[in-house]
């Protein structure tokens, strides 16, 4: 998707200018990536993505055994605290039993020590009743001992599956980090190598100009801007993605946060983190862009568009930010550079440029 909109909406009238200028004054353009390198960087993205998916679903799978685990623990933990009065308990049935069964005549004794038969058979279902109250203790604990037994051993079991997937989970981490890492080395490398190629193009221009072949007025002011912002590209070393989500969500969400204060976008810093973290991009590029674009969300031509998107809209803010941090990565890179800015807004990308990087270095 290429946006329609840029620069709060003032690209197009630019555009009618620029267009009659570069009819006469061809400018020197940055190289741009071959088919080979965008084959690299889609493959690339690609293993930016499945390591990061492949790393949510290890992690989720161990917090769901961890769950597993923690009742399976709380049903041991019940069990042996019973335990001990049932054994206390049964243990007293036992005796009791013994000294019944002592004082007790046989079933002829019992017979013969009743008035009639009906006291003798209230007698005999007496003592069948308490027979089977202390076999049922007996039973219970028997019950609850070989119900420990089980619990321990699936336990056992689960703990050990848990530490097969926080395994598993270190080496998606592992794969994520050094995908993320090399697709910020190669986004540096790239935005450095753009912005030398623009610093080129201008100073061929300028000495155009002085040759006489400029047109008046046209790319005066344009080519001071671009003087100034293509000397710099964003500080890459700002982003590191030696950690795991959560803590890189946890470092760039109170930044993010603290820059968007105030705006429509407020609060919405851990949606920008965590879509930065899934998608190997830049942190700070799309809430900057969203300065550039609408003054964070304050002018938005479409509901919920704060980055001159297409002709998008989102019903939420932390749609709309995840589906902009993921265009941002299948189209433009991991962060802001020359080539980036000449995309997303064509008439006045050195301006574009300039401001969305100086926000992103003030995130």
């Amino acid at each position: 998707m290429r946006p329609q909109g840029c620069h709060r909406l003032t690209c197009l009238a630019v555009a009618c200018a620029l267009a009659a200028a570069t009819s006469s004054l061809a400018l020197p353009t940055p190289a741009r990536a071959d088919g080979a390198a965008a084959s690299q960087v889609t493959e690339l993205q690609k293993k930016v993505e499945e390591s990061a998916a492949a790393y949510e679903q290890a992690t989720a799978k161990v917090a769901g055994i961890q769950s597993q685990m923690d009742d399976n623990q709380a049903k041991v933990d019940a069990i042996e605290a019973k335990l001990p009065a049932q054994k206390q308990k049964c243990a007293s049935m036992v005796r009791s039993e013994y000294k019944l069964q002592q004082d007790t005549p046989g079933i002829l004794g019992l017979l013969l020590s009743s008035d009639d038969f009906n006291e003798f058979i209230s007698n005999y279902q007496y003592l069948d009743s308490v027979k089977s109250y202390l076999d049922g203790e007996t039973s219970e604990l028997v019950d609850m001992e070989a119900q420990l037994a089980d619990a321990k051993t699936s336990l056992q079991s689960q703990k050990a599956e848990a530490d097969s997937e926080r395994d598993a989970a270190e080496v998606a981490l592992a794969a994520a980090q050094k995908a993320r890492q090399e697709a910020q080395e190669r986004a540096a490398a790239q935005a450095a190598a753009e912005a030398a190629a623009a610093q080129a193009a201008i100073e061929a221009a300028q000495q155009q100009a002085a040759a006489g072949q400029q047109p008046e007025g046209l790319y005066q002011s344009s080519n001071e801007v671009s003087a100034d912002a293509t000397t710099s590209v964003a500080s890459s070393d700002a982003v590191s993605w030696g950690t795991d989500r959560q803590a890189f969500v946890d470092q760039w969400q109170p930044r993010v946060d603290a820059y968007l204060s105030g705006s429509p976008l407020a609060g919405h810093g851990k949606a920008f983190a965590e879509a930065a973290w899934d998608y190997g991009v830049d942190p700070r590029w799309s809430p900057a862009i969203s300065n550039t674009e609408s003054s964070k969300g304050a002018a938005c031509f479409l509901p919920h568009n704060a980055w001159g998107w297409g002709s998008s809209s989102w019903p939420d803010w932390d749609t709309a930010i995840r589906a902009h941090v993921q265009g941002l990565s299948e189209g433009y890179g991991y962060t802001i550079s020359v080539a980036a800015a000449q995309k997303y807004c064509p008439p006045t990308w050195e301006s574009w440029f300039a401001e969305t990087l100086a926000e992103m270095e003030s995130i």
